[in-house]
């Protein structure tokens, strides 16, 4: 799916200089030349990424950016200043705000899609960094279902994994066998609690330094499992 971008911009002609380059570019794009309708067309477009304006007529860019922040949907959607303004108030402002980038105009129609790409491909990367859980030499890539200890991969069964990555969602929590027999093996295997040990015995072999002595996967006596918090 193309990337959204919405331009706030109030010259006509820098408006569509932008989105016309911009669709060339692969990018969906919308925009408004006004203030107040900036918010509105944001919440109904939700768009990957904002061009934003600062002097608009009927509102700043620098208060619709503030506004943005301070909504839940929109706190983390990356804006781009673009604006003719170069005083270093005005951008050391912008940045403190919220701002992911900062162009002066005149500018370069390359130099800005550089920027679009570049926020996008950080914000990628974040996102996928969120996929990623470590605990100390242990990451777990949830999206990949691979889990590697000191950067080697580990060669764990889809049950193991399944358990484990159960079990890391719950951390801290204790979980009981009868429980993780019904989440990872189904209802029929109700009532035989060895399952569930066999495996959290072979997984402790894999990811804990000493098996005997576990700090990862702890068992609670009479009750069954939990990953320290």
């Amino acid at each position: 799916m193309n990337k959204k971008i919405a331009i706030i911009e109030d010259e006509a002609n820098i408006y569509e200089l932008i989105k016309f380059n911009l669709e060339k570019n692969g990018y969906d794009v919308f925009g408004t030349q006004d203030g107040n309708e900036a918010g509105i067309l944001i919440e109904e477009k939700k768009p990957d990424l904002v061009i934003l304006d600062l002097m608009l007529p009927n509102k700043d860019g620098l208060t619709i950016l503030r506004e943005l922040r301070e909504t839940k949907d929109f706190k983390e959607t990356p804006v781009i200043i673009l604006t003719a303004r170069e005083t270093e108030f005005d951008k050391v402002l912008g940045l403190e705000i919220g701002a992911d980038d900062y162009l002066t105009k005149p500018f370069s129609i390359k130099e800005l899609i550089a920027r679009i790409k570049a926020v996008l491909r950080r914000i990628s990367s974040d996102e996928e960094d969120e996929s990623i859980i470590k605990f100390d030499d242990l990451e777990v890539h949830q999206d990949a279902f691979k889990v590697y200890k000191k950067g080697e991969l580990l060669s764990l069964t889809l049950k193991e994994y399944e358990l484990l990555a159960l079990l890391i969602k719950n951390k801290g929590k204790v979980l009981n066998r009868n429980f993780l027999l019904d989440t990872i093996w189904g209802y029929d295997y109700i009532g035989e609690t060895r399952t569930v040990d066999v495996h959290i015995r072979h997984l402790r072999q894999k990811i804990e330094e000493d098996d005997t002595n576990p700090i990862y996967i702890e068992t609670v006596r009479g009750v069954g499992y939990r990953f320290r918090d």
